[in-house]
């Protein structure tokens, strides 16, 4: 009885037996489908995707292992370093303190001596003619300049920012990209020429007198008047005939501006009349050169 396919392992050696029938050393097609599943490219190929896949999981598994060593690294030099920045920051804030409290010091020596250097000039002026004529003179220049404290009836203007409220959860709604801020300075300036129009002869926003060289204008977040920080609730002031005023105000760029704001982002508006208003004077700067415009 013949095996499987006829093959025979003893074929082509020297040993044989005599009238033994002569089997064909080539495999058989069933014993080659039975015992070769794959063809051998088919096999060369899988071994070569097992090692592909092996090798990303080792790439991937030293990818995290680098990365987790950046990050404990990058956590101890915060953690080393956070004392370092605290104190820092303790340093410039009382550096800060300190040269503010300097700042308000002169400027409080600065206001008593300007009153002793105008007392003295009074007394010497008021004994003549001439003199009070100078005198009078010299506080027309000076209440133009803003340089003199102002006391008198007027209107009261309150702007409120509204700040982190809903209404400014949609960033259409942001009139500054990345800010909450509402109120900008062009908004203040356009209230206070609305105000100069409609005859003020004084006027004040957030406590800082308006003169000839007073600035409105915007710092990143925040408002400077005359290069000092003001902040939500604006209050602008302005000494003069109340009811003329508010006359002129209703019917004015700035008072429509303030509601369009109210309207469309929640701004507080509140306008008022009032007696007794204090607007501190301005601060006085040194001219160089002047030129008279107009007659």
């Amino acid at each position: 009885m013949s095996t499987l396919g006829g093959y025979d392992s003893s074929v082509g050696r020297a040993a044989h037996q005599a009238n033994a029938p002569t089997r064909i050393p080539v495999p058989s097609l069933l014993r080659s489908l039975l015992t070769d599943h794959l063809d051998p490219g088919y096999a060369a190929a899988a071994q070569a995707g097992k090692r592909s896949r092996a090798s990303s999981v080792l790439w991937q598994v030293l990818a995290a292992v680098v990365v987790a060593t950046v990050f404990a690294l990058a956590w101890a030099q915060a953690r080393d370093t956070a004392p370092g920045v605290r104190e820092s920051q303790r340093v410039l804030a009382a550096s800060v303190h300190a040269a503010q409290a300097e700042t308000d010091e002169a400027a409080a020596q600065r206001a008593t001596l300007s009153a002793e250097v105008d007392a003295a000039r009074r007394s010497r002026l008021a004994g003549d003619t001439e003199g009070r004529q100078l005198l009078a003179q010299l506080d027309d220049a000076n209440y133009a300049a803003a340089a003199t404290p102002v006391i008198g009836s007027g209107l009261t203007v309150t702007v409120t920012d509204p700040g982190m409220t809903r209404d400014l959860t949609d960033v259409s709604k942001q009139r500054v990209e990345g800010s909450r801020q509402v109120i900008l300075d062009r908004d203040l300036q356009l209230v206070v020429n609305a105000l100069w129009a409609g005859g003020a002869e004084a006027i004040s926003v957030g406590g800082v007198r308006i003169g000839p060289n007073v600035t409105i204008r915007q710092a990143g977040g925040g408002i400077l008047v005359d290069n000092q920080p003001v902040s939500s609730p604006y209050v602008i002031l302005a000494v003069g005939p109340p009811n003329s005023m508010a006359d002129d105000f209703n019917r004015s760029a700035g008072l429509q501006r303030l509601r369009l704001l109210e309207t469309s982002y929640g701004v507080g508006v509140n306008v008022s009349s009032g007696d007794g208003l204090v607007l501190p004077a301005g601060s006085v700067r040194e001219i160089n050169f002047a030129r008279q415009i107009g007659p």
